[in-house]
């Protein structure tokens, strides 16, 4: 850790250096990225098979997938989003004026990563630091050793350190470095180590973009296709084995649909992993013994009517579906986080509205309805960073659209043009001809009051 403050001043240094503010240079290194990462695809399988037992097509879908599409989005578009914006100035208070805003780098930037998401979390926010032309210094999630170790690799024989640095370590180092000075802190995690990362951050006026998570609701109202909704919501929640932070948290059926909607839910997780998911090379593991023991507490809630095996050794909890579910049950009080969905029931949407409006704002918000009005008013009666309407999750894989959390579920936003401008600080320019000079401005005031009224009135 002593060598933190030595490798900051480098990257300071590399970025006084100016190489980055041009628009080539980023565009290459974005072209580097790519080849590293598809140089190291092999390897990246090989890790997250040791940390998560997760399946290629899973790492390519969430993880190197959805990072390579990024890349090629911000090579192709860089040269049209870095340009100045001209703006309309007001020429009777501005005479001869024009104004612009420009995307300019903040400089040195620290991103810090968790472990359920381990590559795309990380190497994602850090295509936008590369985009906006800042230097990057880079936290793995200690969590998944294996996927950190490659990646560490990955990027020490791709970039120079004093462009792109890893920092790989525990709690100890992430306190470290969050005790230094950064220009953007990117942080991706839980809404408890958010609340540190921010204050460490004040100490510094850095300003910060956290991406937190929360309990995402789901619902299925009783005209929704339930067949369609059951495939998508089994998919969404047990996809990672529920290590998702925009999994459906929790799920409210109407009462009319409960019965035959959670047999369908049952069948489809058969079809998706076998009558017995523990066999099946495309269900992934949870992340370590601890939190498998903490999930596995989860079980005692309501009445478990689909899956419910556990093997704490193994890192294996089945896809879980739990019914009866009380508000005041322990599942209820804490994101999950794992491949459990307590379900409860309602006739009245505007009890479930009034619910989820009584609870901190969601990272995502899921809703199933044919009606277009009651879409409209679950839309407009509730907040959340995210939200789809018919389906799960998918929303977070359009680049056209930002993703990011409200409230306790994060501030900032990120992918595609809104990784571009988190990453860049826009700085307003006003330019102004010195041909004219119109004294209003200028003391003695006397009676110019009048003109500045019909100036700014």
């Amino acid at each position: 850790m002593n060598n933190i403050p030595s490798i900051i001043q480098a990257q300071r240094d590399f970025f006084n250096s100016y190489k980055t503010r041009d628009l080539d240079f980023r565009i290459l290194q974005l072209k580097t990225l790519r080849k590293a990462i598809l140089a190291y695809e092999d390897r990246l399988y090989e890790a997250f098979r040791t940390d998560l037992g997760k399946s290629k097509f899973e790492v390519y879908e969430t993880e190197l997938g959805l990072v390579l599409e990024e890349a090629g989005r911000h090579i192709n578009k860089l040269h049209h989003w870095a340009k100045p914006v001209k703006t309309p100035t007001n020429q009777l208070l501005h005479f001869l004026s024009k104004s612009r805003i420009i995307a300019e780098p903040y400089g040195t930037v620290l991103i810090i990563a968790p472990w359920n998401y381990p590559f795309q979390l990380l190497i994602n926010p850090l295509v936008g630091a590369i985009s906006a032309g800042n230097c990057a210094a880079l936290k793995p999630s200690e969590l998944t050793p294996a996927v950190a170790r490659v990646m560490e690799e990955m990027i020490t024989e791709y970039f120079d350190p004093r462009y792109i640095s890893v920092f790989y370590g525990d709690v100890e180092l992430s306190k470290a470095l969050l005790n230094e000075k950064w220009d953007l802190i990117f942080f991706t995690g839980s809404p408890a180590v958010g609340r540190f990362v921010m204050e460490a951050a004040a100490r510094n006026l850095s300003p910060v973009v956290l991406e937190l998570g929360g309990k995402s609701p789901c619902i299925v109202d009783a005209d929704a296709n339930l067949q369609v909704a059951a495939s998508r919501i089994a998919w969404g929640k047990f996809l990672n084995a529920g290590q998702t932070c925009i999994a459906p948290d929790y799920l409210f059926v109407h009462s009319s649909v409960k019965e035959e909607f959670l047999k369908l839910m049952s069948s489809k997780i058969t079809r998706y992993y076998g009558a017995n998911p523990k066999e099946s090379k495309d269900y992934t593991r949870i992340v370590n013994e601890s939190k498998t023991q903490r999930l596995a507490s989860f079980l005692a809630c309501g009445a478990v009517i689909s899956g419910g095996e556990v093997n704490i050794h193994d890192r294996y909890i089945s896809p879980t579906i739990i019914d009866g579910v009380k508000p005041g049950d322990t599942v209820m009080q804490e994101e999950i986080f794992g491949p459990i969905l307590p379900v409860m029931e309602f006739i009245d949407l505007e009890e479930v509205i009034t619910f989820i409006n009584s609870n901190p704002k969601p990272l995502a918000l899921y809703y199933f309805s044919e009606d277009r009005a009651r879409q409209d008013e679950v839309l407009g009666k509730t907040s959340s960073g995210g939200a789809c309407i018919n389906d799960v999750i998918t929303h977070v894989a359009n680049a056209n659209i930002p993703f990011g959390g409200v409230g306790n579920s994060g501030m900032g936003k990120y992918h595609g043009r809104f990784s571009f401008d988190t990453f860049s600080h826009h700085r307003s320019v006003l330019s102004k001809s010195t041909r004219i000079d119109i004294p209003v401005r200028y003391p003695p005031y006397k009676s110019k009051l009048r003109l500045l009224k019909m100036l700014l009135g």
